[in-house]
Protein backbone atom coordinates (compact mmCIF):
# COMPACT_ATOMS: atom_id res chain seq x y z
CA UNK A 1 0.00 0.00 0.00
CA UNK A 2 1.31 3.47 -0.94
CA UNK A 3 0.09 6.63 0.76
CA UNK A 4 1.12 10.10 -0.51
CA UNK A 5 2.04 13.25 1.42
CA UNK A 6 2.49 16.56 -0.41
CA UNK A 7 4.23 18.56 2.30
CA UNK A 8 3.66 22.13 3.43
CA UNK A 9 5.59 25.36 3.76
CA UNK A 10 6.49 27.03 7.05
CA UNK A 11 3.77 29.66 6.68
CA UNK A 12 1.04 27.02 6.51
CA UNK A 13 1.50 25.63 10.01
CA UNK A 14 -0.16 28.74 11.47
CA UNK A 15 -3.44 27.42 10.07
CA UNK A 16 -3.04 23.80 11.20
CA UNK A 17 -4.65 22.23 14.20
CA UNK A 18 -3.34 19.05 15.78
CA UNK A 19 -5.06 16.67 13.35
CA UNK A 20 -3.90 18.55 10.24
CA UNK A 21 -0.35 18.87 11.56
CA UNK A 22 -0.20 15.12 12.17
CA UNK A 23 -1.70 14.36 8.76
CA UNK A 24 0.96 16.42 6.97
CA UNK A 25 4.07 15.53 8.96
CA UNK A 26 3.46 12.14 10.62
CA UNK A 27 3.08 8.61 9.32
CA UNK A 28 1.29 6.19 11.63
CA UNK A 29 0.49 2.50 11.34
CA UNK A 30 3.40 1.46 9.10
CA UNK A 31 4.15 -1.77 10.96
CA UNK A 32 1.29 -4.20 10.49
CA UNK A 33 1.82 -7.99 10.62
CA UNK A 34 1.89 -9.56 7.19
CA UNK A 35 1.96 -6.26 5.31
CA UNK A 36 4.35 -4.00 3.39
CA UNK A 37 3.14 -0.40 3.70
CA UNK A 38 4.76 2.72 2.24
CA UNK A 39 4.27 6.48 2.23
CA UNK A 40 5.59 8.66 -0.58
CA UNK A 41 6.42 12.22 0.43
CA UNK A 42 7.10 15.04 -2.00
CA UNK A 43 9.79 16.23 0.43
CA UNK A 44 12.75 15.25 -1.76
CA UNK A 45 10.60 12.30 -2.94
CA UNK A 46 11.56 10.08 -0.02
CA UNK A 47 9.52 6.95 0.60
CA UNK A 48 9.22 5.61 4.14
CA UNK A 49 7.91 2.11 4.67
CA UNK A 50 7.32 -0.69 7.11
CA UNK A 51 7.28 -4.44 6.49
CA UNK A 52 6.45 -7.13 9.05
CA UNK A 53 6.68 -10.53 7.31
CA UNK A 54 5.05 -13.34 9.29
CA UNK A 55 4.04 -16.67 7.72
CA UNK A 56 4.90 -15.49 4.21
CA UNK A 57 7.74 -13.27 2.90
CA UNK A 58 6.92 -9.83 1.54
CA UNK A 59 8.08 -8.78 -1.92
CA UNK A 60 8.51 -5.53 -3.83
CA UNK A 61 6.56 -6.20 -7.02
CA UNK A 62 6.88 -3.34 -9.52
CA UNK A 63 7.49 0.38 -9.87
CA UNK A 64 3.97 1.49 -10.83
CA UNK A 65 3.70 3.83 -7.84
CA UNK A 66 6.97 5.59 -8.72
CA UNK A 67 6.58 5.62 -12.49
CA UNK A 68 9.32 3.14 -13.37
CA UNK A 69 9.44 -0.48 -14.44
CA UNK A 70 10.56 -1.71 -11.02
CA UNK A 71 10.66 -0.08 -7.61
CA UNK A 72 14.45 0.17 -7.64
CA UNK A 73 14.91 1.11 -11.30
CA UNK A 74 15.88 4.67 -10.29
CA UNK A 75 15.96 4.39 -6.49
CA UNK A 76 18.19 3.23 -3.66
CA UNK A 77 17.06 2.28 -0.16
CA UNK A 78 18.10 1.55 3.38
CA UNK A 79 16.15 -1.02 5.40
CA UNK A 80 16.76 -1.21 9.16
CA UNK A 81 15.54 -4.25 11.09
CA UNK A 82 13.92 -3.10 14.33
CA UNK A 83 12.51 -6.48 15.30
CA UNK A 84 13.41 -10.16 15.41
CA UNK A 85 15.95 -11.92 13.17
CA UNK A 86 15.15 -11.71 9.49
CA UNK A 87 16.53 -12.05 6.01
CA UNK A 88 16.44 -10.38 2.62
CA UNK A 89 16.86 -11.85 -0.84
CA UNK A 90 18.01 -9.36 -3.49
CA UNK A 91 18.35 -10.60 -7.07
CA UNK A 92 18.78 -14.15 -5.84
CA UNK A 93 21.31 -13.37 -3.12
CA UNK A 94 20.03 -14.19 0.36
CA UNK A 95 21.40 -12.18 3.29
CA UNK A 96 20.85 -12.31 7.03
CA UNK A 97 19.46 -9.09 8.50
CA UNK A 98 19.52 -9.36 12.29
CA UNK A 99 17.96 -6.91 14.70
CA UNK A 100 19.69 -3.51 14.46
CA UNK A 101 21.36 -4.43 11.16
CA UNK A 102 20.73 -2.27 8.10
CA UNK A 103 20.44 -3.45 4.50
CA UNK A 104 21.46 -1.09 1.69
CA UNK A 105 19.80 -1.80 -1.67
CA UNK A 106 21.45 -0.25 -4.71
CA UNK A 107 19.81 1.29 -7.75
CA UNK A 108 18.84 -1.22 -10.42
CA UNK A 109 17.99 -4.11 -8.08
CA UNK A 110 15.22 -6.12 -9.73
CA UNK A 111 13.90 -8.55 -7.12
CA UNK A 112 13.68 -7.82 -3.37
CA UNK A 113 12.01 -10.11 -0.84
CA UNK A 114 11.93 -9.73 2.97
CA UNK A 115 11.29 -12.50 5.49
CA UNK A 116 11.37 -13.39 9.19
CA UNK A 117 13.22 -16.31 10.76
CA UNK A 118 10.40 -16.84 13.27
CA UNK A 119 6.87 -15.68 12.40
CA UNK A 120 6.06 -15.53 16.12
CA UNK A 121 8.89 -13.00 16.62
CA UNK A 122 8.91 -11.27 13.25
CA UNK A 123 11.39 -8.84 11.84
CA UNK A 124 10.21 -5.22 11.66
CA UNK A 125 11.79 -3.74 8.57
CA UNK A 126 11.83 0.06 8.29
CA UNK A 127 12.56 1.48 4.83
CA UNK A 128 13.86 4.81 3.55
CA UNK A 129 14.09 5.04 -0.25
CA UNK A 130 15.19 8.03 -2.34
CA UNK A 131 15.93 8.70 -6.02
CA UNK A 132 19.50 7.76 -6.97
CA UNK A 133 21.78 8.85 -9.79
CA UNK A 134 24.57 6.34 -9.23
CA UNK A 135 24.97 2.60 -8.63
CA UNK A 136 26.36 1.24 -5.37
CA UNK A 137 26.52 -2.41 -4.33
CA UNK A 138 23.81 -3.94 -2.19
CA UNK A 139 25.13 -5.01 1.22
CA UNK A 140 24.21 -5.55 4.85
CA UNK A 141 25.83 -3.25 7.39
CA UNK A 142 25.72 -5.01 10.74
CA UNK A 143 25.47 -3.23 14.06
CA UNK A 144 29.09 -4.18 14.75
CA UNK A 145 30.18 -2.59 11.47
CA UNK A 146 28.35 0.69 12.08
CA UNK A 147 30.24 3.77 13.27
CA UNK A 148 29.32 4.81 16.80
CA UNK A 149 29.48 8.42 18.00
CA UNK A 150 28.34 9.79 21.35
CA UNK A 151 26.88 13.25 21.88
CA UNK A 152 25.61 15.34 24.76
CA UNK A 153 25.94 15.50 28.52
CA UNK A 154 24.32 13.10 30.98
CA UNK A 155 23.80 15.76 33.65
CA UNK A 156 21.80 17.84 31.16
CA UNK A 157 19.66 14.91 30.03
CA UNK A 158 20.80 14.96 26.40
CA UNK A 159 23.38 12.18 26.18
CA UNK A 160 22.76 9.87 23.21
CA UNK A 161 24.58 7.23 21.24
CA UNK A 162 24.43 7.43 17.45
CA UNK A 163 25.35 4.73 14.96
CA UNK A 164 25.97 5.51 11.30
CA UNK A 165 25.08 2.71 8.88
CA UNK A 166 24.59 4.22 5.42
CA UNK A 167 27.25 6.89 5.33
CA UNK A 168 30.36 7.51 3.17
CA UNK A 169 32.58 6.38 6.06
CA UNK A 170 30.72 3.08 6.54
CA UNK A 171 28.47 1.99 3.68
CA UNK A 172 28.43 4.16 0.53
CA UNK A 173 25.29 5.33 -1.25
CA UNK A 174 24.30 7.96 -3.80
CA UNK A 175 22.33 10.42 -1.63
CA UNK A 176 20.82 8.47 1.27
CA UNK A 177 22.16 8.71 4.82
CA UNK A 178 20.76 6.44 7.52
CA UNK A 179 21.52 5.55 11.12
CA UNK A 180 20.07 4.80 14.55
CA UNK A 181 20.30 6.93 17.69
CA UNK A 182 19.63 5.56 21.18
CA UNK A 183 18.51 7.74 24.08
CA UNK A 184 19.28 5.62 27.16
CA UNK A 185 17.50 5.30 30.49
CA UNK A 186 17.53 8.57 32.42
CA UNK A 187 18.12 10.75 29.35
CA UNK A 188 15.41 12.87 27.71
CA UNK A 189 16.51 14.96 24.74
CA UNK A 190 17.49 13.44 21.39
CA UNK A 191 19.36 16.51 20.22
CA UNK A 192 20.41 19.68 21.97
CA UNK A 193 20.55 22.37 20.78
CA UNK A 194 18.11 21.94 17.88
CA UNK A 195 19.31 22.59 14.38
CA UNK A 196 18.34 23.13 10.78
CA UNK A 197 19.88 21.56 7.69
CA UNK A 198 18.59 23.67 4.84
CA UNK A 199 20.14 21.36 2.23
CA UNK A 200 18.54 18.10 3.42
CA UNK A 201 15.19 16.78 4.59
CA UNK A 202 14.99 14.06 7.20
CA UNK A 203 12.65 11.36 8.45
CA UNK A 204 12.60 9.96 11.99
CA UNK A 205 11.13 6.59 12.96
CA UNK A 206 10.72 6.39 16.73
CA UNK A 207 11.20 2.93 18.18
CA UNK A 208 11.82 0.98 21.40
CA UNK A 209 9.25 3.03 23.35
CA UNK A 210 7.24 1.33 26.07
CA UNK A 211 3.47 1.37 25.36
CA UNK A 212 2.87 4.01 28.01
CA UNK A 213 5.67 6.34 26.85
CA UNK A 214 5.64 9.11 24.26
CA UNK A 215 8.15 11.40 22.57
CA UNK A 216 7.36 15.08 22.08
CA UNK A 217 8.87 15.98 18.71
CA UNK A 218 9.37 19.71 18.22
CA UNK A 219 9.23 21.13 14.68
CA UNK A 220 8.65 24.40 12.83
CA UNK A 221 10.74 27.49 12.28
CA UNK A 222 12.86 28.53 15.31
CA UNK A 223 10.59 31.52 15.93
CA UNK A 224 7.35 29.60 15.36
CA UNK A 225 7.51 26.07 16.81
CA UNK A 226 4.96 23.28 17.07
CA UNK A 227 5.06 19.80 18.55
CA UNK A 228 3.93 16.29 17.62
CA UNK A 229 3.25 13.56 20.18
CA UNK A 230 4.55 10.24 18.84
CA UNK A 231 4.44 6.65 20.03
CA UNK A 232 6.37 3.53 19.16
CA UNK A 233 6.62 3.02 15.39
CA UNK A 234 5.50 6.51 14.38
CA UNK A 235 7.47 8.37 11.70
CA UNK A 236 7.93 12.15 11.49
CA UNK A 237 8.67 13.79 8.14
CA UNK A 238 10.93 16.77 8.74
CA UNK A 239 11.29 19.33 5.91
CA UNK A 240 14.52 21.24 5.42
CA UNK A 241 12.97 24.41 6.85
CA UNK A 242 12.07 22.81 10.19
CA UNK A 243 14.03 22.35 13.39
CA UNK A 244 14.27 18.93 14.97
CA UNK A 245 14.32 18.31 18.71
CA UNK A 246 12.59 15.70 20.84
CA UNK A 247 12.01 14.82 24.48
CA UNK A 248 10.84 11.42 25.70
CA UNK A 249 9.04 10.26 28.82
CA UNK A 250 11.16 7.09 28.91
CA UNK A 251 14.00 5.36 27.01
CA UNK A 252 13.66 5.36 23.24
CA UNK A 253 15.54 5.25 19.97
CA UNK A 254 14.98 6.56 16.48
CA UNK A 255 16.09 5.75 12.97
CA UNK A 256 17.12 8.83 11.03
CA UNK A 257 17.26 9.00 7.27
CA UNK A 258 18.32 11.98 5.18
CA UNK A 259 18.57 13.00 1.56
CA UNK A 260 19.24 16.22 -0.29
CA UNK A 261 22.14 18.15 -1.76
CA UNK A 262 25.00 16.42 0.07
CA UNK A 263 25.98 13.67 2.49
CA UNK A 264 27.83 15.90 4.97
CA UNK A 265 26.35 14.86 8.32
CA UNK A 266 27.85 17.95 9.98
CA UNK A 267 26.30 20.38 7.50
CA UNK A 268 23.86 21.82 10.04
CA UNK A 269 22.93 25.23 11.41
CA UNK A 270 22.56 25.07 15.22
CA UNK A 271 19.76 27.11 16.79
CA UNK A 272 20.26 28.36 20.37
CA UNK A 273 17.50 27.25 22.70
CA UNK A 274 17.18 30.88 23.80
CA UNK A 275 16.09 31.77 20.24
CA UNK A 276 13.11 29.38 20.19
CA UNK A 277 9.57 30.63 20.41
Amino acid sequence: MMDVRYGAGPGEIDHMGTDRLRAEFMVEGLFRPGELRMTYTHLDRMIVGGAVPTDQPLRFVDGADVGTELFFTAREAGIANLGGPGWAEVDGQRMTVAGRDCLYIGRGSRSVTLGSDDPAKPARFYLNSVPAGADHPTRVVTRAESKQISFGERDRGNYRELRMYIHPEVGPSCLLLMGITDVPQGQIWNTQPPHLHERRMEAYCYTDLAPEDRVFHFMGRPDNTRHLVVQNGDVVLSPAWSIHMGAGTGPYAFVWGMTGENQAYGDVDPVPVSALR
